[in-house]
């Protein structure tokens, strides 16, 4: 969600000084010229008069002409967001809404834990312990704002409407402790975790709730979100908490957000002291390091409960009272100790020490003023080994004891019955894997479950990394009744177990040699499995042989991006593992890198012309509408006659003013249009009005059900229907590189393959109700932390192909995405906006994207710049104030490319369900209407004036001629 910060005023005063200082010199010069015309200088009353009254109603008509211009230029944008139309959700959408986002939530409360058959709760009765109970974590902040429009379902809530009754007393004892969950916002965030001490609990609260029920559920939160990533050491300088207690530190120095707090701790003791059957229910995106558990035997039961919107928490009371079966897996691997993630020393902030002559001035978002910026840097040297892929694979290699490192395995989750599941022959022909497998419900209650596939290839020591477990495919069942089975079938091309050789090939190759493809119940456990031969190395390197459809042959495109970074390998059993992920020791940007780096200190458009390029055609009268490309290819003839219609005007308004829509176009009939924020809802930043909130994407990862997935894109055209919105600003489907990135929740999963299924299916719901969607963040936006301040992202090209870019791919090739926001940080020593290797050669040379690239919010930040973006390959900036989004070079290769970028951004709007039944019809935007209204009253105004001045001269000139006389003033 957009939150009013100082540098957006700022942008808004800088983008208007002009033209209040032009209403400033008129008044100014009017007053000069009513002082300076007196009866000294000007002997005649009728002249004296005449000049004054001219005077201010030419004061008058250039005020109305400036503030006009003002209005209609850069606050445009501004009104025309704020003065829309306020469309809201039809009954019927928001009934099917809600029903769609607590199913959703059904099949994502992941059950880790329930020993001796715990859950469902024996009694409709139950003590619910901890502060979050009464303060859930519903989704994000930033983006993932949930819409105050409609009723949200608490936590208590749903136990309540599951026929569970709570203890009244201890949720009493919580609100009277604290009422508001403290702000964890873009701008600011105070990371108190409330929690009343164990030492207020009184003896008679503590009888009183035993008497009520011998079961009890503790609930522990963790929220995230936009703009701050999570603290991994409580006691470093900035992080603001205050402790619960004044006898006792909740956090000890070196202890992370995502540990126990010492007051929690203490509340576990309390609770399993009196309780012999305890439900612990985590209530957050990020995984939460569950280290104690086994400290606590009486915690028989543990269930994971990803932020659920504004109803999914009726379905978390469903799955304890025992009326939902959970059929969740992890979307991430649980660690027992978060810093033995290997990119743990390469998260967070690091300062370049040398690069003071690449220092630009930005403007503070928070206060407004001015800082000096200079490029920051964080280094992937983990490589391909991210998640459950490095756990897998270096316990496979020696490197770590698996039992002492993994708590719950990636793909794992617990159900209220028992399933069985059969691998049938494995066949390899025509490039395609191919088998069956049988799931039988061999427990006594119904329930899903999900066939999970993986591969491990074969690994040459020193040459192409690989990981030794690698999901391939995967498949949820529909509710299987006890004893009744369903046969899975399970496909996939065998180039789906390609690797990337950066340094040989340069290309996409499949190694010959055995691929062991495994049945697991999650990345550690294995089924069956069966082994497939490849004859010969195969290289995805010619025209006629291209790597998963791609239109031309993929090569290294990312070297630049590499930096001077030791990447992981596994040669030698991970023999480089203590070196490549340890934290950085060299904070000097290397000359070669310097010489490389772009910002608006040092980009000049004028120094990449081309002297041979021609000025395209701009203005014509072709009588081509936007209305009439509605359905044609991209490259049809007629795009070429409406693009010829388009001035430099018309192009420069839609690039620069992209924000949260696009604007109207009258020489081709566009209308404006609004595109709307929010990974789980549809959020209009301007009006105010939202959508249904459903659960964070990390809860749709854990349903492993891509069903449910469509559907949720199906219902975001539904309701952006009814919002009359275009387009969606997500899904975003950066991964889960760590653990504290605080927009895990509006991330899917730590895995490439769960996350591109996930988020190409929602694009293709959406696409199927006309609305485009924007994935994002386009690419390497794995951390807030420095994201706006120049972030110099170092990846290697095969960790990049294979890793961050392939949910990408696939919501391109699969889901069919029509938009895209590139993300705020840089790849290697160029900004992500401004990357053609990405935007042109990845995006629409190799994976055939059609359509438009939009910044991620744009203030300029020293390295926003339209000029640079539009040639290569990013079309529209999301600005919503003048600040550098405008075109300033009018050069021939600069309005080619102007050209590109309107064509790429009309042929996604065309498309859109806008379009569908011709040019829409559309009403003046309201302050439009306010404006041309002035201008009539103020014509007429003048008029009479003018008349009247004109007649008062004329009497006083002929008064004068009479019968002069001497006048007092």
């Amino acid at each position: 969600m957009l939150q009013i910060n100082m540098a957006d005023v700022m942008g808004v005063i800088n983008s208007v000084i002009p033209y209040l200082v032009a209403v400033g010199i008129l008044l100014a010069l009017a007053i000069i010229i009513t002082i300076a015309v007196n009866k000294k200088t000007v002997k005649t009353v009728a002249s004296r008069k005449l000049v004054h009254s001219e005077s201010w109603l030419v004061a008058l008509v250039g005020i109305v002409v400036a503030v006009s211009m003002m209005l209609s230029g850069p606050l445009a944008t501004l009104l025309n967001n704020a003065t829309s139309t306020k469309y809201m959700l039809s009954d019927d959408t928001v009934a099917a809404a809600n029903k769609l986002a607590k199913d959703v939530q059904a099949e994502a409360v992941t059950m880790l834990k329930n020993d001796d058959d715990n859950l469902p709760l024996a009694s409709k009765k139950v003590n619910v312990f901890g502060w979050g109970s009464t303060n859930p974590v519903y989704g994000g902040t930033g983006s993932g704002s949930m819409s105050e429009q409609y009723p949200t379902v608490s936590l208590l809530d749903g136990l309540k409407q599951a026929g569970i009754e709570t203890n009244a007393d201890l949720t009493k004892l919580y609100t009277d402790y604290r009422k508001d969950r403290p702000e964890v916002g873009m701008w600011a965030q105070d990371w108190t975790l409330p929690e009343v001490p164990a030492d207020q609990y009184s003896d008679s609260l503590i009888s009183e709730a035993k008497s009520f029920s011998d079961e009890a559920v503790v609930v522990i939160t963790r929220v995230g979100g936009e703009g701050a990533d999570l603290p991994m050491n409580m006691k470093a300088e900035g992080i603001t908490y205050t402790n619960n207690s004044k006898d006792y530190e909740d956090f000890k120095a070196g202890e992370g957000f995502l540990q126990l707090s010492q007051t929690e701790r203490n509340m576990l003791d309390l609770v399993t002291k009196n309780y012999s059957k305890v439900t612990l229910v985590y209530n957050g995106a990020n995984t939460f390091q569950l280290d104690f558990l086994n400290d606590y035997p009486q915690i028989k039961s543990v269930l994971w409960c990803p932020p659920a919107g504004q109803t999914g928490f009726s379905a978390l009371g469903e799955v304890l009272a025992g009326a939902v079966n959970p059929s969740g897996k992890t979307s991430d691997t649980f660690l027992k100790d978060l810093s033995k993630n290997p990119s743990t020393n390469n998260f967070g902030d690091f300062d370049y020490d040398n690069v003071d002559d690449l220092a630009v001035e930005v403007i503070d978002d928070r206060t407004g003023s001015k800082l000096h910026v200079s490029p920051t840097f964080v280094n992937y040297s983990e490589g391909i080994y991210v998640g459950y892929k490095f756990y897998e694979t270096a316990a496979d290699e020696g490197l770590i004891d698996y039992d002492d490192t993994v708590q719950y395995p990636f793909g794992y989750g617990l159900s209220y019955t028992t399933f069985e599941q059969k691998m049938g022959e494995v066949s390899y022909k025509d490039g395609k894997v191919s088998f069956d497998v049988t799931v039988t419900n061999t427990g006594d209650k119904a329930g899903k479950d999900v066939v999970e596939v993986y591969y491990n290839p074969p690994y040459t020591n020193g040459g192409i990394e690989k990981a030794s477990v690698n999901l391939v495919a995967f498949e949820k069942t529909k509710e299987l009744a006890p004893g009744e089975s369903e046969t899975v079938g399970i496909e996939f091309d065998d180039d789906d177990m390609a690797s990337y050789d950066e340094h040989d090939a340069k290309s996409w190759v499949l190694e010959q040699g055995d691929y062991v493809i495994s049945l697991q119940s999650d990345s550690h456990k294995v089924i069956d499995s069966a082994t497939v031969s490849v004859d010969k190395t195969i290289a995805y390197d010619s025209d006629d042989n291209t790597h998963n459809g791609d239109k031309i042959v993929a090569t290294n495109q990312f070297q630049n991006a590499e930096g001077d970074v030791t990447y992981l390998s596994r040669a030698d059993h991970f023999a480089n593992y203590a070196e490549a992920t340890a934290a950085p020791s060299d904070f000097s940007m290397s000359d070669k890198i310097k010489s490389e780096y772009t910002n608006n200190g040092n980009y000049d458009p004028a120094e990449h012309n081309d002297d041979s390029d021609e000025m395209p055609t701009t203005g014509a009268k072709n009588g081509v509408k936007l209305s009439d490309l509605y359905g044609k290819d991209y490259d049809d003839p007629q795009w070429d006659q409406l693009l010829d219609q388009l001035t430099f005007d018309d192009m420069d308004s839609l690039i620069a003013n992209g924000g949260y829509g696009t604007p109207a176009v009258t020489s081709v009939g566009k209308i404006q249009v609004t595109d709307a924020d929010g990974p789980a809802s549809l959020n209009n930043n301007f009006t105010g009005i939202g959508s249904i909130g459903f659960p964070a994407s990390t809860a749709f990862a854990c349903t492993w059900n891509r069903d449910l997935a469509k559907q949720f894109g199906e219902m975001i055209g539904d309701m952006a229907h009814d919002m009359h919105v275009a387009g969606w600003y997500a899904p975003a489907m950066n991964l889960h590189r760590n653990a504290y990135a605080g927009r895990t929740f509006e991330y899917f999963s730590e895995d490439t393959l769960l996350s591109g299924v996930m988020a190409s299916q929602q694009i293709a719901g959406a696409r199927e109700k006309g609305v485009y969607s924007f994935m994002k963040h386009f690419a390497l936006n794995e951390q807030e932390t420095n994201r706006t301040m120049t972030l110099t992202t170092w990846v290697s090209e095969q960790a990049m192909r294979e890793t961050y870019l392939r949910p990408f791919e696939m919501s391109v090739k699969e889901g069919g995405a029509q938009a895209v926001m590139s993300a705020f940080n840089y790849v290697g020593p160029t900004y992500a906006a401004a990357s053609s290797n990405l935007l042109n050669t990845v995006l629409r040379d190799e994976w055939g994207f059609q359509g438009f690239v939009l910044t991620d919010y744009f203030r300029g930040r020293g390295y926003q710049d339209a000029d640079q973006e539009i040639r290569n390959g990013n079309d529209s900036m999301l600005a919503t104030t003048v600040t550098t989004n405008h075109v300033t070079d009018k050069s021939a290769t600069s309005v080619k490319a102007m050209r590109q970028a309107s064509h790429n951004i009309l042929y996604t709007v065309a498309n859109s369900w806008m379009y569908e039944n011709g040019e829409p019809k559309v009403a003046t935007p309201m302050w439009k209407t306010a404006m041309y209204a002035v201008w009539g009253v103020t014509a007429i105004l003048v008029i009479g004036l003018e008349f009247l001045a004109i007649r008062r001269f004329l009497a006083r000139r002929k008064a004068a001629t009479v019968a002069p006389v001497t006048e007092a003033e």
